[in-house]
């Protein structure tokens, strides 16, 4: 990350309940410490709970919900994982559009873990090269997409990994994406 600028940069964390909590606040801390203002962002207001796999952690503020912000106002996503938090956005048309919008205006996109689910349902991975955690590979290549085994893989703009033991990688290239800006090669 040394190096990566980001102050002025403002980044969307979207989320809900059942996000991996280390999956959220360390590429939110990583990002922070470059000198960029965060939002979690959710798809209702308040709280959300987050997990340590399958045993519940923190409960979380959410700054904003989905209805009341554009993709417009930030330079960069990040979705983190979970089993359940990227099942759950991945069922409301809100975020789904709200994921597709920053494809659309060629901004940089970061997804962990079960993250790219969310990917999957803004019909954005036609011709990417992506990772997961393994159980996405189907639905990954079924929507177009090449699944890799690595613990991260950039392509034009979008940056994704497969687990929590990958966060070191993920957040380096989320950083470095996130400074670039905005990819001509980004589309929906």
């Amino acid at each position: 990350m040394a190096g990566h600028n980001l102050k002025g940069k403002r980044i969307a964390f979207l989320c809900t309940d059942g996000v991996e909590r280390t999956e959220l606040v360390t590429p939110r801390d990583a990002v922070e410490a470059a000198g960029a203002d965060t939002d979690l962002i959710s798809i209702t207001t308040g709280s959300l709970q987050s997990w340590n796999h399958d045993e519940k952690a923190d409960l979380i503020q959410i700054d904003r919900a989905v209805f009341d912000v554009s993709a417009e106002n930030y330079d960069g996503l990040v979705l983190p994982g979970g089993l359940l938090n990227p099942d759950t956005l991945r069922q409301n048309e809100m975020a789904v559009d709200f994921v597709r919008d920053f494809f659309k205006q060629g901004k940089p996109v970061a997804a962990i873990c079960h993250g790219p689910w969310t990917l999957v349902e803004a019909d954005v991975l036609e011709g990417r090269t992506v990772t997961s955690w393994p159980s996405l590979k189907t639905d990954i290549q079924n929507a177009g997409g090449t699944w890799v085994d690595r613990d991260v893989v950039v392509d034009q703009g979008l940056v994704t990994s497969r687990k929590p033991a990958d966060l070191t990688a993920f957040c380096d290239k989320a950083v470095e994406e996130f400074a670039e800006g905005r990819h001509a090669e980004q589309h929906a």
